[in-house]
């Protein structure tokens, strides 16, 4: 995803073609290969199924999204092209900032260790690297709002890039006891977002071994088409933003995200103070300066990542039965085809995980997956219908 701010943005990155309908993200002819100078900082949960059994899928999603918060900190930059995975992230950057990059995976993997008990496990793989494999790495941006655009990833270099971190090569290793990556925006204050219309679904659909990336690109259009039978595309998070909780289930994580031990809980009485005040706002109507709780909360919804494409079709929806059996239906219609291989997910509910630079800013970002397993569990379930 590319997160748009005030500061001037990276040549390329200015450069990408954008499309704002949603059915464009199969055409490969909207995207742009990386610069040969780049590279991909990749990361993902170590035993995030053993995780969310355990039924710390929310700690998972904040780990995950912990290493887009770090890098973009690091570097001082919000345009960057990266993609949240549920238990993990990818993230390209150009090869400059290398030595910075290096040093915030390290950080951010410490501090995953150190507070979230959680192994996280990273590496750099060079753009070159990715093409001297057979692979590439192409991006384009989705605008999802007038403030937030999305960057997507094709060509199939960022899940070979995650298959060689899996095999343990181009591996960086954690920093030193006591650090911490610069966090700041980090939050998960929102609590699970019930289904409306019938079960969250979380889709993972892939090219098969046909390559008939044609026919990929078909498949991708009817499930999207399909989705959109519901209201708002399937869209989990209600239109007006999803419901304020004085006490968020993440507060404690939010906590130790942002604030050295000793001092958390002044931390966790802190953002009980602004939720607090924001429910008050938001049911009588008032604002706070320039900050207007109901508006923001539509931004919530209309800035949230729901859909992407990463080497294939992601989605997180809220749909009825008969929407899910039709794209149920297509999905294994396309696999006994050869056209794609996907993994498929139920649950009752939706997690939100946010980076906000200031709510005064529009260009706030929110995640979203499934609360019972998501994206990690539809991967896995994907891989187990794969041959050994």
């Amino acid at each position: 995803m590319v997160m748009e701010t005030a500061a001037a943005p990276d040549p390329f990155v200015a450069s990408l073609p954008v499309f704002a309908k949603f059915e464009s993200v199969a055409d490969i002819d909207n995207y742009r290969p990386l610069p040969d100078g780049w590279a991909l900082a990749t990361a993902d949960i170590v035993g995030s199924t053993k995780a969310i059994a355990a039924g710390r899928y929310k700690t998972v999603n904040m780990a995950g999204a912990s290493v887009i918060s770090a890098l973009l900190n690091a570097l001082g930059r919000q345009d960057l092209p990266f993609v949240f995975g549920g238990d993990g992230a990818l993230v390209a950057f150009p090869g400059s900032a290398l030595e910075i990059t290096r040093n915030a995976l390290a950080a951010v993997q410490r501090w995953v260790a150190d507070e979230l008990d959680l192994t996280l496990r990273a590496a750099i793989v060079p753009i070159k690297d990715v093409r001297a494999h057979g692979f590439d790495v192409r991006v384009a941006r989705f605008q999802a709002s007038e403030a937030v655009f999305y960057a997507m990833f094709a060509g199939g270099g960022g899940s070979w890039a995650e298959a060689e971190m899996k095999a343990g090569r181009y591996r960086i290793d954690p920093a030193p006891a006591g650090t911490r990556p610069d966090l700041t925006g980090l939050s998960c204050r929102w609590n699970p977002i019930e289904a409306r219309h019938g079960e969250i679904v979380s889709i993972i659909a892939i090219p098969g071994p046909s390559r008939d990336l044609r026919g990929f690109q078909f498949l991708a259009s009817d499930i999207i088409a399909l989705a959109g039978r519901q209201e708002r595309d399937g869209h989990p998070v209600p239109v007006n933003g999803p419901g304020y909780s004085l006490l968020p289930a993440g507060l404690d994580i939010e906590a130790r995200a942002t604030t050295p031990a000793g001092w958390r809980w002044l931390s966790k009485l802190w953002i009980v103070f602004l939720m607090t005040l924001t429910a008050v706002t938001d049911r009588f109507g008032w604002t706070i300066g320039r900050f207007d709780p109901k508006v923001y909360k539509r931004e919530v919804a209309s800035n949230s990542d729901f859909r992407k494409f990463d080497d294939g079709l992601k989605m997180t929806i809220d749909v009825d039965a008969d929407v899910l059996q039709r794209i149920e239906n297509r999905l294994k219609q396309a696999e006994e085809a050869g056209i794609c291989n996907y993994g498929l997910h139920r649950q009752k509910s939706a997690l939100m995980t946010c980076l906000v630079a200031s709510p005064l800013q529009r260009d706030h970002l929110h995640f979203i997956d499934g609360a019972a397993g998501g994206y990690a569990m539809a991967a896995s379930n994907l891989k187990a219908k794969s041959p050994a």
